[in-house]
């Protein structure tokens, strides 16, 4: 009888390495499943805040140039009105030289 015994703790302890060797075996791929979800979320997340940093730059250089194109429209109209200034004061200062030259 205990020979008995004997052969069903030695087939206990064998079931219980086989289960151990197991559960090791699942925590190992559990681990190496984990692992590849979170480079591929990260490599996404990657991606994704890539593709919003490009849309941005986009943005923003299109406010620039909308803004530049202002900033010239503004300034093209402020020569222009101080061209015709200048010139006004042009005409108005020849005429006071000649009648000055004519009358000395």
């Amino acid at each position: 009888m205990s020979q008995d015994m004997l052969k069903i703790v030695c087939a206990v302890e064998e079931e219980s390495r086989a289960y151990i060797l197991l559960a090791k075996q699942r925590a190992t791929n559990a681990a190496k499943e984990a692992r590849e979800k979170g480079e591929a979320t990260v490599d996404s997340t990657i991606a994704k805040a890539r593709t919003e940093v490009a849309h941005l730059l986009r943005a923003s250089d299109q406010k620039a140039m909308e803004s530049a194109k202002e900033l010239a429209s503004s300034t093209a109209n402020k020569l222009a009105t101080g061209q015709a200034r200048a010139e006004r004061r042009l005409d108005s200062a020849v005429e006071y030289i000649v009648e000055r030259i004519v009358k000395s």
